[in-house]
């Protein structure tokens, strides 16, 4: 019950919630619990040998945590239910939403019980004669391993297709102090931090008893000194001036379309969008922008009726560029697609979305349960993913995009950032689920916008749209489940951060301190 506690502690920090000053505690009942637990025996098992590593303490304590941060944490899944104006009975649909909470919750929780069998294997590791002498110095080492496998696990867990809730996002958008460490190494810097801080309070708290109780001051004092030392850099950070400069300004228009998604792909959202977009456009154009933003699948037509749509002939009489969501279409399937639209009503260029949801855009091993899960979209198709190494130029210069759950990753932003991308635009429909999955969405861009030194401009379909400055600020958002019209100026910028010059290295150098000064440290002297 403590591990589930500490769990549900750090899954109230992220948005909506926002008690993201728990992440900096919510770790140590789990670091505690993993270090001093026992195996645990439940008597109805007792003949059943192979199952007991399933209900080891060292798998059930992370397991708890895990189920109560990801679970609390991704609860806005749910949301996708009712599913009924797709033709998925009320029941049917409700099982399904609990299949994809339990399947996101369990995904996240086992990279917990990964960290936490990775840090049983460094202990066991140890040679005798350390387990009865251990030292502050020791402690620390523990900290710094327990971190690297974290910081490890998270990178891996990034490379694949269900990657939402990393520890850093517990952060954003409101501890902006905390977020401009991003800039060095990404994500990682601010899972690192929390890690690293709850693993050497957690430390100073296991020595309470020890023989030596003033041994457990330095520890406790270090954390609380390092959490303060670098919130206070990151104020210094956050407060620095971010140029403007007429020349590199780029009035751009927002719209926010609210076509719900029950009406959005059948005759009367298709009405509603033509009109809703069409007389945005030439609302904003009137008010002399340079560029308007729709969202994603603003307009879900292919590319031959899209160049028919009234839209386009608006864009042709008033001149002004529009990027437009939209799909295009491949041998196998189709892609969701954001187009650069000239003032002559051209295509100048498009960008196909690279990370797909998976059961609701895609379906993994196709070939194998194609037959037997349906995706959760009325599209007939399956949906493809764009090359990971798009370049998307405009007229104002080279754009980094991300169409919606692009923004969970942040290497996708680094990548094109590094390529020469000067500003950020992502379109978006969060229409599917609950208000807290927007809130959770929009501290993502706002993460991407400082790793980057970005300035970033959001359209979504239902909200949380929004304009954010380099440094973190959110200088306007939208409400939720309305029509929105918004004029603002974001700037093009070429500076490049640590983290797109050189990536995630702060996790590599973690590893090789954290094996190396453990292996000289337990197994050498």
């Amino acid at each position: 019950m403590f591990a589930l506690f500490g769990g549900i502690l750090m899954g109230l920090t992220p948005a909506p919630t926002n008690a993201f000053y728990l992440a900096w505690v919510a770790l140590i009942p789990l670091w505690i619990l993993t270090i001093k637990s026992q195996k645990t025996e439940l008597k109805f098992l007792n003949q059943k040998a192979f199952l007991a590593p399933f209900f080891d303490s060292k798998v059930l304590i992370p397991l708890a945590w895990g189920f109560g941060y990801h679970g609390l944490a991704l609860f806005w899944i749910t949301g996708v239910h009712p599913m009924t104006w797709m033709g998925v009975p009320w029941l049917a649909s409700l099982a399904i939403a609990i299949f994809c909470w339990l399947f996101i919750t369990f995904w996240g929780a086992a990279l917990v019980v990964a960290w936490s069998l990775g840090m049983t294997f460094f202990e066991k590791l140890k040679l005798k004669r350390f387990k009865d002498n251990f030292t502050p110095i020791d402690a620390l080492l523990r900290v710094l391993i327990g971190t690297a496998i974290w910081c490890g696990l998270e990178s891996i867990w990034s490379q694949g297709s269900l990657w939402w809730s990393s520890l850093s996002y517990t952060q954003s958008p409101y501890n902006l102090a905390i977020l401009q460490l991003g800039q060095f190494s990404g994500s990682s810097t601010i899972t690192a931090l929390i890690v690293a801080i709850n693993g050497s309070i957690a430390e100073a708290l296991i020595f309470t008893n020890k023989k030596s109780q003033r041994d457990k001051f330095p520890l406790l004092i270090l954390p609380i000194t390092l959490c303060f030392i670098l919130h206070l850099y990151g104020f210094y950070l956050y407060n620095q001036p971010v140029e403007k400069s007429s020349k590199t300004g780029i009035k751009v228009g927002i719209i926010q379309g609210n076509i719900p998604n029950e009406i959005k792909l059948y005759a009367e959202g298709f009405r509603k969008a033509i009109e809703g977009y069409t007389n945005g456009y030439k609302i904003l154009a009137d008010r002399g922008v340079d560029a308007v933003l729709t969202p994603e699948g603003a307009l879900p037509f292919f590319p031959s009726d899209l160049m028919r749509s009234p839209l386009i002939s608006t864009i042709q009489e008033k001149g002004v560029v529009a990027w437009v969501g939209a799909f295009a279409g491949k041998e196998l399937g189709y892609v969701n697609t954001l187009y650069t639209i000239t003032g002559k009503g051209d295509i100048f260029s498009r960008y196909h979305k690279v990370n797909l949801v998976p059961f609701g855009e895609y379906i993994p091993f196709r070939e194998i349960i194609g037959g037997v899960i349906k995706r959760l979209s009325p599209l007939d198709d399956q949906q493809i993913a764009g090359n990971p190494n798009q370049i998307f130029d405009t007229p104002f210069g080279r754009a980094i995009v991300g169409i919606c759950y692009d923004s969970a990753y942040g290497e996708h932003f680094r990548r094109q950032a590094s390529r020469g991308g000067e500003f950020i635009i992502t379109a978006s429909n969060n229409a599917h689920y609950s208000k807290a999955m927007p809130a959770q969405h929009h501290a993502l861009d706002v993460m991407r916008a400082i790793e980057t030194d970005r300035w970033a401009a959001r359209a979504t379909n239902t909200g949380y749209s929004a304009v954010v400055d380099p440094r973190g600020k959110t200088l306007w958002i939208s409400r939720i489940n309305t029509y929105e019209l918004h004029v603002d100026t974001i700037y093009r910028r070429q500076t490049q951060t640590l983290y797109v010059k050189w990536g995630d290295w702060l996790t590599v150098v973690l590893l090789v301190l954290g094996i190396s000064s453990w292996s000289l440290r337990f197994l050498y002297f």
